[in-house]
């Protein structure tokens, strides 16, 4: 069977995982030297944030050489070094490939703006006229995804497009050349020994070529969760997807090692099958999943959903409760019901957040999220169960949707924050000098140092809980839901996966159980007979209770 299978995917932030070198920035040294708590933790692969020469206007994800390292990370030797280190450990390895668009320091975009109209160079590039007597309008009214409208004008009078920040251009990916250089990309990195790629906006590569206007009635311009949509979501990007499939098929037949192509791709759950075909993505992320309130409804749902369609079009479902553009999910689980944690990052009320209560159900989620069949995507410090740093101050603020949003939305810095990995020290064991976003006082007490030997803290149960997994969970039978006890309704969502059970109490009360060893449970069991309000058991059901259910 592959690797991917039943994987847990361990994602890597560099600018904020580990600093080797000592000038306050993640680096390749910071993670060869950390990798051991990566295979520790009992990860099966580790999935590395962009980490191409970029401008960092946002975070890497506007890349100017596809083909190299930004030099505050590293060099290629680097990297080919952390490969083998992580290889060595029996982990594999996959990169961020980012194929919508480029930086606005890519020599490709330098060359077409400075190429006349109408030049080769610019038909890499979404490129046309504006509307208008004079042309200063923009082509269409799509707006970007950090605010504001998804065109910018040159000095000679034509606008490009950019999904994005003003400095990603977006690619034409009716372009032969874009398409060729992307084949010879992908084979460039496995070549180096990479296990895989995250394809970024995986729905965003195809634009309708009429350019049309959507109507206000449509809602907000970027929402990708709409039939038809001139800008995601189109049929036409599936013949790139098997373009690169095709060349993962030759590149694993030839190298006799599996390779993995998983997809970002933000779309309705009816249209998610058609990225997972045979011949297209191994996997795609589930945001369904990642977007669920804390309720037993929208859980169950998301869950029997997703495991439903597997079945039926066979592929493995895959599983996330945060990345780096979400807030952190013990934050965002402390948070009021209906909160948008978008605006309360600026706005608040700051004091309405429960965040004992966040943390506890973070950890039930996670026990929930590892029992399920498929494979599992953990960003870096959910391990650690750390909060979101809200209060960053303003001076310090990275992401481009604050300035896009005109200092009205605060952006995902919070969750990009550098981890603690000591109890001490002016970076918490980041690194020798302050980190480059602040770290609050309190992160010491998060840190790895301080939960590791804790059999009560985050660290110590996601150890176990992924110990517990590898030889339990991943080998036992599908999924069903248990007869008698799970009722998303009433808050609870249990399953079992042959004679093993995941039990989940989604209300504030203890709720009855049925009988059976616990294995691992997310807080502390008060009574044999109940599962407290807020808590995930793991249990090896009794021969009784398999009978009743």
């Amino acid at each position: 069977m592959e690797w991917w299978r039943t994987a847990v995917v361990y994602q890597i932030y560099p600018r904020s995982f580990a600093d080797g070198n000592g000038d306050g920035f993640g680096d390749i040294a910071g993670m060869r030297q950390r990798l051991p708590h990566v295979k520790a933790l009992g990860a099966d692969a580790i999935w590395i944030g962009p980490w191409y020469p970029s401008p960092m206007h946002d975070g890497g994800y506007d890349v100017v050489d596809y083909r190299d390292i930004h030099p505050r990370f590293g060099s290629l030797d680097d990297a080919r070094r952390l490969i083998d280190d992580a290889h060595l450990m029996g982990l594999r390895v996959l990169v961020d490939l980012v194929p919508n668009h480029t930086s606005w320091d890519h020599r490709w975009f330098l060359e077409a703006i400075d190429a006349p109209v109408g030049h080769p160079a610019r038909q890499r590039y979404i490129i046309r006229p504006g509307k208008g007597p004079a042309g200063d309008e923009p082509p269409t009214n799509w707006t970007a995804k950090f605010g504001g409208s998804a065109w910018t004008r040159l000095v000679d009078g034509e606008w490009y497009l950019h999904l994005f920040d003003a400095s990603q251009p977006d690619l034409d990916w009716t372009n032969s050349e874009v398409r060729a250089e992307f084949v010879d990309i992908l084979r460039f990195w496995i070549d180096l020994g990479v296990d895989g790629f995250r394809v970024d906006v995986a729905h965003g590569l195809a634009k309708d070529a009429t350019f049309p206007d959507l109507a206000e009635t449509e809602g907000v311009l970027q929402n990708p969760l709409s039939e038809h949509h001139p800008y995601w979501d189109r049929d036409d990007l599936h013949e790139v997807v098997r373009e690169w499939r095709a060349v993962l098929n030759d590149e694993q037949q030839r190298r006799g090692r599996d390779l993995l192509m998983v997809a970002e791709a933000c779309v309705l759950p009816s249209r998610l099958p058609m990225y997972l075909r045979a011949d297209e993505y191994h996997q795609s992320f589930n945001f369904a999943f990642l977007e669920c309130p804390w309720t037993a409804r929208s859980m169950y749902d998301a869950i029997d959903q997703a495991v439903s369609a597997a079945m039926t079009h066979g592929y493995e479902p895959t599983w996330v409760l945060s990345n780096h553009d979400e807030m952190r999910t013990a934050t965002r689980f402390g948070l009021p019901d209906g909160a948008d944690w978008r605006t309360w990052l600026l706005d608040g009320p700051h004091e309405a957040l429960d965040a004992a209560l966040g943390l506890r159900r973070a950890r039930a989620a996670a026990l929930m999220m590892l029992a399920l069949p498929g494979s599992v995507y953990m960003y870096q410090g959910e391990e650690l169960g750390l909060p979101e740093v809200y209060d960053l101050p303003e001076e310090v603020l990275d992401d481009p949707v604050w300035v896009n949003s005109r200092h009205t939305v605060k952006g995902r810095d919070g969750c990009r924050v550098p981890l603690p990995w000591s109890r001490t020290g002016s970076s918490f064991g980041f690194g020798e000098q302050h980190a480059w976003l602040p770290q609050p006082a309190w992160f010491g007490q998060w840190s790895v140092e301080a939960q590791t030997g804790n059999p009560a803290s985050t660290l110590e149960v996601y150890r176990t809980a992924l110990a517990l997994r590898r030889h339990s969970w991943t080998t036992a039978p599908p999924l069903e839901w248990l007869s008698g006890v799970n009722d998303p309704d009433g808050g609870v969502v249990a399953f079992t996966r042959g004679h093993l059970c995941c039990l989940v109490n989604f209300t504030t009360d203890p709720v009855e159980r049925p009988a059976g060893h616990v294995m691992l449970a997310s807080s502390p069991v008060s009574a044999s007979t109940v599962i407290e309000g807020s808590q995930a058991l793991w249990l090896t059901l009794s021969a009784q209770s398999t009978a009743s259910s």
